[in-house]
Order: C-alpha cells, then sequence, then structure tokens
C-alpha cells in the first residue's frame, strides 16, 4: 500500500498539550506540504468548523515548554503562538483544505484509520477464535496490516519481519516474509 501514512511520519509530530495527543499547526502545515498561514486562513475563515475541543491556541507558557521539551525551530523564532490540532479538528480541517496534495493526504490518513480499525477486528476476532488454522490465518492478515502501518519502522533482517503484540487478553508473535524484487 503506497498511500498508508506510515505512523513514522507522523509519530514525532504527536505532543501532548493539556491532557491531550495534539499536531502544532505547522507540523499539520507540513503533513499537507501548504504554509502555516494557509492553515490558520483555513480555520479563520471556517470558525463554525473548529469547536471547542478541536482546536486550541497554545499560550506563551504552553509553547515555550514546547520549544523547551521538543527544540522546535518552526515555532522556536514564530512571535505567534501556535494552535493545537486535536484528531477532531484534523479531520475537520481536511474537509477545508482543498490543494491536490491535500486531497491526496486525506484520503492517505483515511486509508490509514481504515487499516487501523481492520488490524482492531482482526486482533478481535483473533482474540474469540478457537480454530488454530483460522487463527493462524488471522495472525497472518494481522502480521501484514501492521507491517503496512509500520513500513520501514520495523526492526528487519533480510527478508523477514518479527513482530510481537502482547494484548491484556491474547499475545502473538508473526513472521513476515517479504518478497526481493
Amino acid at each position: 500500500m503506497n498511500n498508508i501514512v506510515k505512523l513514522s511520519d507522523i509519530k514525532d509530530k504527536i505532543i501532548i498539550i493539556r491532557g491531550k495527543k495534539v499536531i502544532l499547526d505547522s507540523d499539520v502545515a507540513s503533513i499537507y506540504d501548504v504554509e502555516t498561514r494557509e492553515i490558520n486562513q483555513a480555520i479563520k475563515n471556517n470558525p463554525d468548523k473548529f469547536p471547542e475541543g478541536y482546536i486550541f491556541e497554545v499560550s506563551k507558557k504552553e509553547k515555550e515548554e514546547v520549544i523547551k521539551n521538543f527544540d522546535n525551530p518552526k515555532i522556536k523564532f514564530s512571535p505567534a503562538l501556535p494552535k493545537a490540532f486535536t484528531e477532531k479538528g484534523l479531520y475537520m480541517l481536511a474537509t477545508i483544505l482543498k490543494s491536490p496534495k491535500a486531497t491526496q493526504k486525506t484520503i492517505d490518513i483515511i486509508e490509514t484509520f481504515a487499516q487501523l480499525r481492520e488490524l482492531q477486528e482482526t486482533v478481535s476476532e483473533l482474540s474469540e477464535c478457537t480454530d488454530e488454522n483460522k487463527q493462524k490465518s488471522l495472525m497472518q492478515k494481522g502480521g501484514e496490516i501492521f507491517s503496512d502501518l509500520l513500513g520501514d519502522d520495523l526492526k528487519t533482517s533480510d527478508t523477514e519481519t518479527s513482530i510481537e503484540l502482547n494484548f491484556a487478553v491474547l499475545k502473538f508473535k508473526h513472521t513476515v516474509k517479504r518478497k526481493n524484487n
């Protein structure tokens, strides 16, 4: 799957402010390959689409903490206070941005979340399954989805990638074999 947004593409951009996982406006802009001002203009032009809990302006103190803890050069020298997008805010922003790149990124993000839901359903089904052959099939399917999502972050030796998941109700280990092209 080429259009999956890899977790590695965004994991370093997700930070916690006010107890919420957020992505700052400058990082959102880099994901969508637009200028931060375009993100902020979209917010300004559509205030009704960003109710409380979707986006908030980072305080001066919070900005200083972000700079101190994450050494974020994008906001370090900016006089403006950044905006922080929650997951809901990111979804809403995706409905507003109109560039071809933004549209493709939105599709990619939707595909990624669909893969995450499919993985969740597979793991759920696996935890309830008693048929050994069905379990193996589900483990392979889950491993392939997991491999797609993690992409190059997996520790791979030659053509094999080991994935070990430990859930409260289940633990499984699966090896994904990649074909050399």
